[in-house]
This record gives structure tokens, C-alpha cells and sequence, in this order.
């Protein structure tokens, strides 16, 4: 992963630059969010076109690479992924870039429909079996060929420009299915996670196996941080939303703002530093580097120390402005945010 301090804390000026003011407003009318097995070919087919609109559409915030909108949230992911992996605003960052996502979708190309989700528990251990990966109602399947590209469905002929770290080179969606890797998307590793009781246990519980299984387990361009450049990476993180919410859910009185962790990149939780499950190592290329205290400081605006908390300010270009803060997205129907899951 080549990326550095300087890029990084460019990328997030150039952020506070752009954005617009933040929207509130009381959560009245819920927008939906609906596992993808559930939803008809035609509320299929209209995500899918809701998601070919956002390639074609030019990019709105300067930032340097993004030749479309779909690309605006590749960069961004790529340029802070020290900020948002492995740390503690792991989950509060991935659930406002969901949103902010499915907002452009509703705002910029008249996508109607809900949120759909990758229900993973349903296919871990046989991706390629899975109705999300089905070539006419779904996002295509593997990947073949010298390139690794994907050999059919609606994304097939998509060419990027950057990713899949902080280059700009064009390239297409790759994926190399793992079924090992899948299969640590099992029911079996979310609900170990679900038995944790504080967010301290929670957080990296759920980054590492359940989170994991997903990119590992599709392999390709999801086993790197220009992850977003396949449109799989939004039904996986709405898919992790709800498992967070649902944990949240359980015990909204101690779990509904409970947030910890560190707040940038500092050291490699150990968890993270063992061999998988599959008995793959750790490798360096699917690692953000290290960063020091004094760059960590700036990066992680709105905290007193080292440590995340609800006042941490969550760094990405969109509908709302720089001033979103961990505390305001940690309840999905407090005003801020306002949505629902079908179960």
C-alpha cells in the first residue's frame, strides 16, 4: 500500500473545501434497507442502473484520480484508510460512506428503490453459488483471464482509473473467489461477534472474520482498499451496518454511543497480525502503514488523545460537510441519519 501522511491530509482538505453544509432533521419517514435475495428482478434492475448512472456521472469534489461519481468514493476510501481501518471509527466511517453513497444514488440518478444488503451468512463457504453474483440479476461472478477481470454481468465492461491503492491506472473489476476465505462469513463468526459486550470487543471482532470473509473471500479488487470499486463493496457494508446495528439494538442503553479504539493507525491490532482461519498470513499489501501520534493527531480531528470518541470527525466528501462526527451517526434513526432494516 503506498500511500503517505502528506497525500492523506490533502485528500482531507480538499474534502473541506467542497462540501456542502450538514442537512438535520427528525427521522420521520424511514428510508428502507432490504436483504438483495428478497427484493424483485425489477427493484434489482433499477439498483444495478441506479449504480451504471453514478459511473457515468462526472465527479464533484477536486479530489486527484476520480474520472466519474462511482470513482469520487474509491479515492476517498483509498486516501484514508489509515483514519478507518483498524480503528475504532471502522464501523461509524463505512456507515456514513454507505449513506452518502445511497444518497448520490437517490439524489443524482432518481433511484427510488431501497438499500439493499448482502445477506452473507446465506452463501459463506459458496459465493459462487450466491443470487447477487448471478450474471442477469445480479452483479456478475468471477473473475477469469490473465487480468482476473469479471467475465459477465452488468459491471463487466467497467474500466477505473484508480485504485487499487493510490495509483491512477485503468484497470477493470478483478475478483478471485476463495471459498475458504467465504466461508468466514459464516453465522457462526457474527455471532461470536454478537455475544461481545462492549464495542471494545465488538469492533474488531467483526472487522476481522465476518468483514474479512467478504473481501477475502471475493478476492480480486475487494482484497484492497480500492475495495469500493466494486459496487459488492456497498451491499457488504450495509450488510455490516446491520449486524452493528443489531448488536446495538440488543442493549441500546449501554451500546448506542458506546465507541473506543484507537483513532488512526498507530499499531496493528493482534488479532490482525495472526494467520487466518485458512492459514493465509498476514500479508503487508492488504495493510495501510503505520502512522506516528503527531500524524495521527491531525488526522483524527475532534478527539482529545489517541483514542476515537463521539466528538472524532469523520473525514468524506458528499452531501454533508466536514463537520460529521462519529456522534452523530451512531444512532441510524437519530435525525442525522434515518433508515430502517427489513429484519
Amino acid at each position: 500500500m503506498k500511500l503517505t501522511s502528506l497525500s492523506i491530509i490533502a485528500a482531507l482538505l480538499a474534502q473541506t473545501a467542497t462540501s456542502a453544509p450538514v442537512q438535520r432533521a427528525e427521522c420521520t419517514t424511514k428510508s428502507q434497507r432490504k436483504a438483495w435475495h428478497t427484493l424483485t428482478t425489477d427493484e434489482k434492475h433499477a439498483y444495478i442502473e441506479a449504480e451504471q448512472c453514478l459511473m457515468s456521472l462526472p465527479p464533484k469534489f477536486g479530489l486527484l484520480g476520480p474520472s466519474s461519481r462511482f470513482d469520487e468514493f474509491v479515492t476517498l476510501h483509498v486516501m484514508v484508510a489509515p483514519e478507518y481501518h483498524f480503528t475504532g471509527s471502522f464501523l461509524p466511517y463505512h456507515r456514513l460512506m454507505v449513506q452518502n453513497h445511497f444518497l448520490a444514488l437517490r439524489d443524482e440518478c432518481n433511484y427510488k428503490g431501497a438499500q439493499p444488503y448482502w445477506n452473507e451468512t446465506l452463501d459463506a463457504g459458496n459465493f459462487k453459488a450466491s443470487v447477487v453474483l448471478d450474471p442477469e440479476t445480479g452483479f456478475g461472478g468471477d473473475g477469469g483471464g490473465e487480468k482476473g477481470c469479471v467475465q459477465d454481468g452488468p459491471f463487466k465492461d467497467y474500466v477505473s482509473g484508480v485504485g487499487p491503492y493510490a495509483n491512477s491506472s485503468a484497470h477493470c473489476i478483478t475478483r478471485k473467489i476463495d471459498e475458504c476465505q467465504s466461508s468466514k462469513a459464516a453465522k457462526v463468526h457474527v455471532d461470536k461477534c454478537m455475544e461481545k459486550q462492549t464495542f471494545n470487543d465488538f469492533w474488531p471482532c467483526i472487522e476481522e472474520n465476518p468483514h474479512d470473509g467478504l473481501h477475502q473471500g471475493m478476492g480480486g479488487l475487494m482484497r484492497y482498499f480500492g475495495s469500493p470499486g466494486d459496487p459488492l463493496f456497498y451491499l457488504h457494508h450495509t450488510y455490516m451496518d446491520k449486524v452493528w446495528w443489531q448488536w446495538q439494538s440488543a442493549a441500546p442503553s449501554s451500546r448506542l454511543f458506546d465507541i473506543s479504539g484507537q483513532n488512526a493507525l498507530y499499531t496493528l491490532p493482534p488479532s490482525f497480525s495472526e494467520t487466518d482461519i485458512c492459514g493465509v498470513p498476514p500479508s503487508p499489501d492488504d495493510m495501510p502503514p503505520l502512522v506516528s501520534a503527531e500524524v495521527g493527531r491531525i488526522m483524527a480531528e475532534g478527539d482529545a488523545a489517541l483514542e476515537t470518541t463521539l466528538g472524532h470527525i469523520l473525514h468524506l466528501p458528499g452531501l454533508w460537510d466536514n463537520q460529521t462526527t462519529v456522534g452523530d451517526v451512531m444512532d441510524i434513526q437519530g435525525g442525522f441519519l434515518c433508515y430502517e432494516y427489513d429484519d
